[in-house]
């Protein structure tokens, strides 16, 4: 395990309030998450198209919302532009955004523009839910599990890096969100949070806010548990619930692999850092 803390960690560790902790602050029934999608940190422009970054810029804001089982309404949106992007450029990012929200019934309300050296979108979604899916609510004896197949993205993000090209419909372009799955199984998840920083960090996350450990079930390659910006979902659940969340997951074509049992130990997984 690597106990350097960094430094986003850190900082949030600096903020003092109730609210933070899950992909989005709770507030009534009320949620709201922000994630930020920033050229040379998250992206290069040479990678991908306005089309493919407004997308993926989307897409990733949206996941928190899925991901604690509420439904994305308003957006606001943040862009520094680089003086060379051109007008038709700006209209494919805009148009992109717009399309990718209206998808999951979220409209972009408003927003920020500034000139800037690279281009940085940050995003502010607003959305509803009776029933969040939260960090905290784990339960000693749950199942780990995780939807859909990990470790492409961090394999097309190192062939990216190498010069190479990846397929359009790579992870790494587009991640895919399990709305419909979480929506449905929610009545027996007893936590969940989306993958953003890898299995294996995102794993001990939610075990440290907890005070629980592990119990390892199936053996997990570094492939899979450090592959980052998956947005697939980890959860958990109760035992006696595996069949009826099982069953959601193949009504709903949601591949669900279970690698773990919540226990009382200090177990946790080595986590090499995505950030900084």
């Amino acid at each position: 395990m690597n106990n350097t803390i960094d430094k986003e960690q850190y900082l949030i560790n600096n903020l003092n309030s109730k609210h933070i902790g899950d992909d989005a602050a709770v507030m009534g029934d009320t949620l709201y998450s922000m994630d930020a999608f920033f050229e040379d940190v998250h992206f290069k422009r040479e990678w991908m198209s306005m089309t493919q970054i407004g997308r993926k810029a989307m897409l990733i804001n949206l996941s928190d919302a899925i991901a604690m089982n509420a439904q994305p309404k308003y957006a606001l949106v943040a862009v520094s532009i680089p003086q060379e992007v051109t007008h038709t450029q700006i209209d494919a990012l805009t148009q992109s955004m717009q399309n990718t929200a209206a998808q999951y019934g979220c409209e972009i309300i408003g927003g920020d523009t500034i000139g800037g050296d690279k281009l940085h979108l940050s995003i502010t979604i607003i959305s509803k839910s009776e029933n969040p899916l939260l960090r905290t609510t784990l339960q000693e004896g749950n199942l780990l599990a995780y939807t859909g197949t990990l470790g492409e993205s961090k394999r097309d993000l190192d062939a990216l890096f190498r010069g190479e090209s990846i397929a359009e419909d790579s992870r790494f372009y587009e991640p895919t969100l399990r709305a419909d799955f979480i929506a449905k199984a929610r009545a027996y998840l007893t936590a969940g949070m989306d993958i953003s920083d890898g299995l294996f960090c995102d794993t001990n996350k939610l075990l440290d806010i907890n005070k629980y450990g592990f119990e390892i079930l199936t053996t997990i390659d570094d492939i899979v548990g450090l592959s980052g910006e998956e947005y697939e979902m980890l959860i958990s659940f109760n035992k006696k619930d595996f069949k009826k969340v099982e069953s959601i997951a193949k009504e709903t074509n949601t591949p669900l692999s279970i690698f773990a049992k919540v226990v009382q130990n200090d177990e946790r997984f080595r986590c090499d850092s995505h950030h900084f």
